[in-house]
């Protein structure tokens, strides 16, 4: 196979083109000041920086696996090789982890697990090395296709979780959605067991090159898009005057009510729920409350914050919409729906049929029509009289 590749020029640049597309993605994230995919979004710096570290490994794992298309004798080609398969497991699969883990914003999840995950590959890798053997290996495959099952099913677990943190707390989920990360981490996966199992063929190494690119290519938009979210959990500052003991998913009568006249007052009465990006710790602070509160008041009423003030929203686009018809305005829904505070129609289309169980187009159809006959029954009553 390597006979092959090595006599292959176009296969050499393209190797080299996917070597300096990784280490230019890795310094255009450690360097370049602003975002150039998305400039009204503020990326994770945290996240950024874990990705320039992933590039830069893909970048330096290609480099070390360049002598091969040089050397003739089996026995340097096997210890590149070796070596090569070693470095990988210590620096390109793990980073590969804390770049997936570092998507979930809920909480910064400790990162000694991953070393001690990676521990087997290092010490086969330098068992192989040490003997010059591929016995080894097969276990090594068998290890990694049982920690990849694990790790998926983690990722599943941590990815709905982070969903639900996300509408506790925030009213608009653009930018802020990561259920890509999965897709991410499944795709790489793949490349891995593909590379692992059948890395055989001239074929096999374009396809593995192009899968690079366009892996580079999903990653830096991924990263560059989604926003950084940070809750301060210091509720200290605002308190519902009680002394009723409130337990952790239930709020007494008392507080319950209180703090729904204090969010018609500050939240409904003053259109508050109209801001873009209000988040949970927004409304406590303008209510009067800390966010535990209001939490477990969304909860009493068997919703989570997200869907509260999509509510508002939508109720509030459903009054635009009335007043618009029956003055005989011109206006657009998409108009009307940032009017009502959603920056993307296509977010608000979704929760409008969520709440409403029908389209946008379907419902201002069917309200339209119930207008006009209102208003010819008006005139007709005006007529008789």
């Amino acid at each position: 196979m390597y006979e092959q590749i090595r006599e292959d020029t176009l296969f050499i640049i393209l190797y080299t083109f996917v070597t300096a597309m990784a280490l230019t993605a890795s310094c255009y994230l450690l360097f370049r000041q602003g975002n150039a995919f998305a400039r009204d979004v503020t990326p994770p710096l945290r996240l950024r920086r874990w990705t320039a570290a992933y590039f830069a490994a893909a970048a330096l794992g290609h480099l070390w696996y360049m002598p091969i298309f040089f050397l003739t004798s089996s026995e340097d080609i096997m210890m590149i090789d070796l070596v090569g398969g070693l470095l990988d497991s210590m620096t390109i699969f793990p980073l590969a982890i804390i770049v997936m883990l570092n998507m979930l914003q809920d909480r910064q999840r400790p990162l000694w697990p991953i070393a001690l995950m990676i521990a087997p590959f290092v010490v086969g890798g330098i068992f192989s090395v040490a003997t010059l053997s591929y016995d080894f290996i097969p276990m090594l495959y068998v290890y990694l296709l049982l920690l990849s099952v694990g790790i998926v099913i983690y990722m599943v677990r941590a990815t709905r979780q982070y969903g639900r943190w996300l509408r506790d707390n925030y009213a608009d989920l653009e930018h802020k959605e990561v259920w890509q990360s999965f897709v991410v981490l499944s795709f790489i996966l793949l490349v891995i067991f593909f590379y692992a199992f059948v890395n055989e063929g001239p074929l096999f190494q374009y396809a593995i090159q192009v899968i690079g690119i366009v892996l580079i290519g999903y990653l830096l938009w991924r990263v560059e898009t989604l926003s950084e979210l940070s809750i301060h959990t210091n509720d200290e500052e605002v308190e519902i005057v009680t002394t009723e003991h409130v337990e952790d998913n239930d709020l007494p009568l008392s507080i319950r009510n209180n703090i729904g006249l204090l969010l018609q007052r500050h939240c409904i009465d003053e259109l508050l729920y109209l801001q873009n990006d209000l988040t949970l710790q927004q409304l406590a602070t303008a209510v009067g409350t800390n966010r535990s509160y209001l939490s477990q008041y969304f909860s009493c009423l068997g919703m989570n914050y997200n869907t509260y003030i999509n509510n508002l929203r939508i109720n509030h686009f459903m009054n635009l919409y009335r007043n618009a018809v029956a003055a005989h305005s011109s206006f657009t829904a998409q108009q009307l729906a940032y009017e009502s505070g959603y920056h993307n129609y296509r977010t608000f289309s979704n929760a409008f049929k969520h709440k409403m169980g029908q389209t946008v187009t379907f419902w201002m159809k069917a309200a339209e029509y119930k207008q006009d006959r209102s208003e010819i029954k008006t005139q007709e009553g005006q007529g008789k009289t």
